[in-house]
Order: C-alpha cells, then structure tokens, then sequence
C-alpha cells in the first residue's frame, strides 16, 4: 500500500523538497528558457489573468522565472484535466495554450489527467452536482483525453515550432498515486492539514451550500484531493505553479496552504479567463454547448466554422488567447481588416491557426475542402474529399453504396437512394428543378449519368433533394 508522501522519502523513490529556485526533476529533460518577462507578455495578451499569491512570498512568481532564465534551468508549471467526457473541448484550449507558452519558453510542463479526482466531480463554476461517473466510464474518457493531450501536444511540437530549445510535454493521471491508498490511512495523514473553516470559505462551496440541492461529501472533497496533486507533483517533479481557470481559484489556494504548511515553501497559482458563448454561457460539457476537439464529436471542418463565425468584437481578443501569432502580426491583421471586413480576415486565420494545433495539417486542409464544397459549391472540392470528409460535413446525410449499371438515369439514382416518392410526384420533383447532383441542377428524369459529371473522380456522388436533403451516394465496380 502506497502511504501519502508526507515526509521526503527515500531518493530511489521520490525527491526531496525542492530548493527556492526549484530543482529539475529526474525524468524531464532539460531545456533553456528564452523569454524574458514570459509572464508579463501573457498578460498582455490576455491570457493569464490573475496570479496567487501576489505578493508576501520569499520569492516571487515573476523572480522565480526571471531566476529560471539566469540560472539557465526550467520550472515544471501543471494544469489538470478531468475526463468526465471522452474528448477535450474549445473551453479546455486556453490552459492547454498557456502549458504551450511556458514549453515554448524552455519550461517543463505536465497536463494531469483527473483519472481518479473525475469520480468525484469538481464543484467549481457549477450549480447543482455533476452526473455520477462509474470507474469503467472513467478510465476509458481518461485513456481518450490521454491521446487527445499527446495528439495537440505532439501538432504543436510539429508545426508551430519556432527554433528554441523547448521543455518537455509530459502527462499523467493521478489514478496512479490514488488507487493503491487506504481511505483512513490518506485522511490521517491528509486530513489534519487542512481547516474546515477555510475550505468552506471558499466560494465554490458557499455557492453550492446555499443552493437548493446543496453539496455532497465527495464534492466538497474534491478541493482536498486537488491540493495533494499539487503537492505530489511539487514533491515529486519540483512543480511550483499550478495554471487553471478562473473558477480554480479556490482550489489553487487550498494547494498553497498545504504545501506551504506541510514544507514551507512557495507554490503559485495562474488563472486563465473563461471562454463564454455570445450569450455569456460558459463554453462546456454541462452547459450543453461544447466545441469538441476529437474528430469523432467535432469535425474539422465545424471547429473552423466554429471560429469563422467569431463576431468582430471578439476576433482580435481571440488571436492573442487562442494563437501563437506576434502581437505586432495580429495588429497588422486587424489594420488590413478596418480595410475590408468582408473578406473576414482575422476570424479566417484564427479558424486556421486553432483548426491547425487541433487537427493538424491534413484536418485543416479537410476543413478547407470542406468550406468550399458547402459554401462555394466547388466541384472540385467534392471531387477530392473522402467518404469521412462528406459524412462529417452532411451529417444528416443517407449514405448509400449502389452499383453502377449500364444506362442508370437521374430517375433510377433518385429512386434507389429513396430520395423521392415513386410514381409522377418524384418524377416532378425532377422536372420542377428539386434536384440537384455535385451542386449542378438536374431536370431531365432520362438523363443517363455521365463519370466525370453526375459521378465525380473519387466515385462518389452528392445527390441533393429541396434545400437541406443531402444523399451521399458511392458508386461500385465502376
């Protein structure tokens, strides 16, 4: 049994209490940090939002960086993830972007799986309790959101890399430390450090106690079990600042007091802003308007239009939070905008630069294919997409596979995809201009269909009847 690390332990194991500038732990590969005033830039950008504590510490967060960079080691900076779903979303992106800028500046980074805190379910931000999660469910999302991390983790380190020596990208779930502990074994060693007066203090607890469905055990504990991972991951990896969003703030807090108590050293906090809808909903899972970034939930293509369809008042603000880009780029971006709005500008390179660190080069060109097939009626495009490509964009689609014989019609095509009625009704629908094949109107029920016409190249056909009945329709032995 797997005793929680209170004490230092023996080096074999675990290391010792970091020293005030940290120490770079074993099993993270060193890096150089090249950017100075790293936190004051992301700032300005607007992506990080308040930093805790403040002040009143022996070395500041800002000097604890600036320290990094003379003395040429990195930090180790975390953030945690639950997987109560099987994908990330848009709302997740911001910390996952704020663990990319410290990597990029030659710090170690850590994205914490919430394999085990996930069973119990974070009270923050929320007004009534979240859906119970079995262990089964659990470790499958958890096993998902893994790949999810090393998949953004692995497109950033691919094609937006910028020529510096950068940190490592590492990630973890802290079932690994947690299954193995005895209930009344961890709350004796554990639960004497913190103070019922504190943690109910904090505002995600105040908030849910005076609601109408109050607040369960395993909720309110989910601040306790938070603030040991900061302390694991201190302990273990000499990780001394913790990133989240703004609603995390309790929790981060109750992670410096209990480092601070147990050690007496300084840990630090980061909170990034929240992504809200236009209607001010927090973007997310519960609140049932979730952007996915698995290709299975959301596909390329509805990512990028997701961020096509930015309005203008929020298209700048989102390049600075969402992209790499230059502050002087993304002003010259803006400029060229107040010139011609309509070209949309800004929301298209923003939809390109996300859509890129989420699905890569190949989801943004799907995205782009897919773009023009819908909104400019390129045949071209049709011609290159995949089966997966027109299932993704014509979601509601009926998807057929039919033989191809001598002397098939536009007639015999319609009636053996069931896109129309049989006898004259259908044959009308023809006639009066209802139909229409790859985006070119059809109105001779007779016309025998022609390759390179009616079938495109990649042998698949997009049979459209009205204005919203989209049939896919994949032509064998041709």
């Amino acid at each position: 049994m797997a005793a929680p690390m209170l004490r230092c332990m023996s080096p074999s194991r675990w290391f010792c209490t970091p020293g005030p500038l940290g120490v770079l732990p074993r099993g993270l590969r060193e890096a150089h940090s090249g950017n100075k005033g790293l936190l004051a830039a992301q700032k300005a950008r607007g992506l990080f939002k308040e930093f805790f504590p403040d002040k009143g510490t022996k070395v500041e967060l800002p000097e604890l960086f600036d320290r990094s960079i003379a003395g040429n080691f990195p930090q180790t900076i975390y953030c945690g993830f639950d997987p109560t779903a099987d994908s990330l979303h848009v709302g997740h992106l911001l910390t996952l972007l704020g663990l990319f800028h410290f990597q990029r500046a030659g710090h170690n980074v850590i994205a914490l799986v919430g394999g085990a805190t996930a069973r119990l379910g974070d009270p923050s931000g929320r007004t009534k309790e979240r859906e119970a999660l079995d262990a089964e469910r659990v470790g499958s999302n958890a096993r998902a959101l893994r790949l999810g991390l090393e998949a953004l983790a692995a497109h950033h380190q691919q094609l937006f890399s910028d020529g510096r020596a950068w940190g490592s990208f590492t990630v973890l779930d802290n079932s690994a430390w947690y299954q193995e502990q005895h209930l009344v074994d961890f709350l004796a060693a554990v639960g004497g450090h913190f103070r019922m007066g504190t943690l109910l203090s904090r505002l995600s607890v105040q908030t849910r106690l005076k609601s109408p469905e109050g607040m369960s055990l395993a909720e309110f504990l989910y601040q306790v079990l938070q603030a040991y991972d900061f302390y694991y991951l201190f302990r273990r990896y000499g990780c001394r600042v913790q990133l989240g969003g703004s609603d995390q703030m309790g929790n981060i807090m109750s992670g410096y007091e209990f480092i601070n108590k147990l050690t007496g050293e300084d840990v630090f906090g980061i909170t990034l802003p929240l992504i809200t809808s236009t209607a001010g909903a927090k973007l997310g899972k519960s609140a049932g308007n979730a952007v996915w970034l698995s290709r299975d939930k959301t596909s390329p293509f509805e990512l990028y239009q997701f961020f096509v369809r930015q309005p203008d008042d929020s298209v700048e603000r989102y390049l600075k939070l969402f992209t790499f880009l230059p502050l002087p780029e993304i002003d010259h971006i803006m400029q060229l905008h107040v010139k011609e709005p309509e070209k949309r500008g800004p929301q298209k390179r923003l939809a390109a630069e996300v859509t890129k660190l989420v699905h890569g080069q190949e989801g943004l060109d799907s995205a782009k294919r897919c773009t023009q097939a819908l909104y400019h009626s390129s045949v071209d495009a049709l011609e290159v997409m995949s089966d997966e490509e027109l299932k993704e964009l014509f979601k509601e689609a009926t998807f057929s596979e039919l033989v191809l014989d001598p002397g098939t019609s536009v007639l015999d095509t319609c009636r053996k995809a069931n896109a129309i009625p049989d006898g004259p009704r259908g044959y009308r629908m023809i006639t009066d201009g209802g139909v229409s094949i790859n985006h070119q109107q059809v109105t001779n029920p007779e016309s025998v269909l022609v390759i390179g016409q009616h079938i495109l190249k990649n042998g698949l056909s997009l049979l459209k009847i009205g204005k919203r009945n989209f049939y896919i329709i994949k032509w064998l032995q041709l």
